[in-house]
């Protein structure tokens, strides 16, 4: 299965915040749209990435203060991307191995969607669960 078949579920859109937004702004929108990483962006130019996990390493090192500096401050610059027709299984691996939870989907140079481990595993179960069906027909005859 494909990238693509991911966001044909779940859309193209994705949470964007300038790279000058305050990580206290960020942490809201994370909250509202109930996500743990959003996509740092010039329009459709992906910047960066910014999770959860950034802004408690930010604290860590710099203490309460880090909630007013910008998103770029703590944003992860090198991300790993993936595009609509990749493999599932081969950026699931990927996100296992680096032991990230959120590539953005890139497209002609353009953020095309964002992918999670969530929508990975979703994808594989849905797959796992159609080969059941499918062994079982044949077991059974129909």
């Amino acid at each position: 299965m494909l990238i693509a078949a991911i966001l044909r579920t779940k859309g193209p859109d994705v949470v964007r915040v300038p790279p000058d937004t305050t990580v206290a702004l960020l942490l809201s929108e994370l909250a509202r749209h109930n996500i743990g990483a959003a996509v740092v962006a010039d329009g459709d130019r992906l910047l960066g990435i910014a999770s959860e996990r950034d802004v408690v390493r930010g604290l860590e090192r710099e203490g309460a203060g880090l909630l007013a500096a910008p998103v770029s401050s703590i944003m992860t610059a090198d991300v790993v991307t993936c595009t609509p027709r990749d493999s599932v299984e081969e950026v699931g691996e990927t996100m296992t191995r680096r032991r990230f939870r959120h590539v953005p989907v890139v497209e002609d140079g353009r953020l095309a969607g964002i992918v999670s481990i969530g929508d990975v595993v979703k994808s594989r179960v849905r797959g796992l669960e159609y080969d059941r069906a499918q062994l079982e027909a044949y077991i059974h005859g129909g």
